[in-house]
């Protein structure tokens, strides 16, 4: 598979130097600069798989910055997730309107952003995404349609590969039933919510065999998580 190139673009060290972390430990290629104009040079000179732009940076604004990506040829189809502490849905809107694919308001988890990032490039640059989803000691093989867990081959129906494969994409996410119905059957589907309770059981008794750990977590009221515990 081939590495991600990222461009992150944060002017605050310690938040940079977390991300930078998080997403070396997923085999990303990391360039980083706290500087708006730096920014603009840095994917020319070496076009990036997906930006990670803070919206306040040093010397161009990152709604400037995105502006300038949009119109530059090399970037103008690279994904673009903004990071923001601006919550007012005008900002968030002008983001989007200036040509940002999603953004992420402030303070967010590393964990979802990480996973964020990989449901942007699946959607966009699928080669890169590459075919495997990881958590904890699952892995999911999602052509060849395998699921592994600490290395044993774990036999799945397809709607509880289908329901494993959205928890993986989004690890720490709490879905209620509804959600995962829209997610997993189909915005059409009328089947009852119910009916997410069963899959979950049968998913659960396939993937926790063995006395191993509970990986999917209930939340009274909310629904379900892909969750370690960790």
């Amino acid at each position: 598979m081939a590495r991600a190139k990222m461009l992150l673009v944060e002017d605050d060290a310690a938040l940079a130097e977390l991300l930078i972390w998080h997403f070396k430990r997923e085999d990303f290629e990391i360039a980083q600069t706290p500087d708006g104009e730096e920014a603009l040079l840095l994917a020319k000179e070496n076009t990036p798989d997906i930006v990670l732009l803070d919206w306040m940076v040093e010397g161009l604004s990152g709604i400037e910055v995105c502006r300038r990506l949009r119109r530059m040829p090399e970037t103008a189809n690279v994904p673009i997730i903004m990071l923001t502490a601006r919550g007012e849905e005008e900002d968030r809107v002008r983001g989007l309107e200036t040509g940002a694919d999603d953004y992420v308001t402030k303070p967010f988890s590393p964990r979802e952003l990480v996973a964020r990032v990989g449901a942007v490039l699946r959607r966009v640059r699928p080669a890169l995404a590459g075919e495997q989803l990881t958590y904890s000691d699952i892995e999911m093989d999602t052509v060849g349609h395998k699921v592994r867990r600490s290395g044993e081959v774990i036999p799945l129906g397809p709607t509880e590969f289908r329901l494993l494969k959205h928890f993986l994409e989004h690890p720490g996410w709490v879905f209620s039933r509804e959600r995962l119905l829209d997610a997993v059957w189909g915005h059409d589907s009328d089947i009852e919510s119910r009916t997410v309770d069963v899959h979950i059981r049968r998913l659960r008794k396939a993937i926790n065999r063995g006395d191993r750990p509970d990986i999917i977590r209930t939340v009274r009221s909310a629904g379900y998580a892909l969750d370690s515990g960790a």
